[in-house]
């Protein structure tokens, strides 16, 4: 059987690998791939916000089904930030300089407690809209470990895993991670509605 096809309004190739592993009974396309390469404006002020945004823009644009998720690194002894800030925290748009930047903002900080959110919208081109929020817990290590993931995931250490995300392969990295919970809640969702 052919696999049923889902939009994903987002153009971060890694985010985009990521989500092809989550929801590998779905054909995954990047809303680049149908034919005009734009940036969607995030102006949401939460992540529910940015993924409506997201979503809402890509479906009504090609009258297709679309998913979009939202997430970010929330450090409780920076009131919550990076939080939707999270991919342009340094104002770069570059994750060395974002992990720098919040590495300096926490230096002689003793609670580094942190966690990873995730939001997650199916948007119908009717206009019903679904929704499914992931977590995951663990603290800021004091310096980068590890090469594998993107983001912040050398800085993010795994409460899950006992180590950093960085150090984690995708398989044990997917298996507990904010964007791998918000993925497994919505896949039911998107089956039931997606047409073959």
């Amino acid at each position: 059987m052919d696999k049923k096809i889902l939009i994903l309004a987002s153009g971060n190739k890694a985010k985009m690998k990521e989500i092809k592993e989550l929801l590998p009974e779905f054909k995954i396309v990047g809303y680049k791939e149908l034919g005009e390469d734009f940036e969607i404006e995030e102006t949401g002020k939460t992540f529910y916000e940015n993924a409506l945004i997201k979503a809402k823009t890509i479906a009504e644009k090609y009258g297709l089904p679309t998913l979009s998720d939202d997430s970010g690194l929330c450090v409780k002894a920076l009131g919550g930030a990076p939080g939707v800030y999270s991919a342009r925290y340094a104002g770069t748009g570059n994750d060395e300089d974002n992990n720098r930047l919040l590495l300096k903002n926490l230096e002689g900080v003793k609670d580094r407690a942190a966690k990873f959110v995730c939001c997650t919208v199916f948007y119908l081109p009717d206009g019903k809209i679904f929704t499914e929020t992931g977590e995951t817990e663990g603290e800021i290590l004091e310096k980068e470990e590890g090469e594998n993931g993107f983001g912040y995931d050398p800085v993010f250490y795994s409460y899950d895993l006992k180590k950093s995300f960085g150090n984690a392969c995708g398989e044990e990295k997917n298996a507990v991670s904010h964007r791998g919970r918000a993925m497994n809640k919505i896949a039911a969702i998107i089956s039931e509605n997606l047409k073959s």
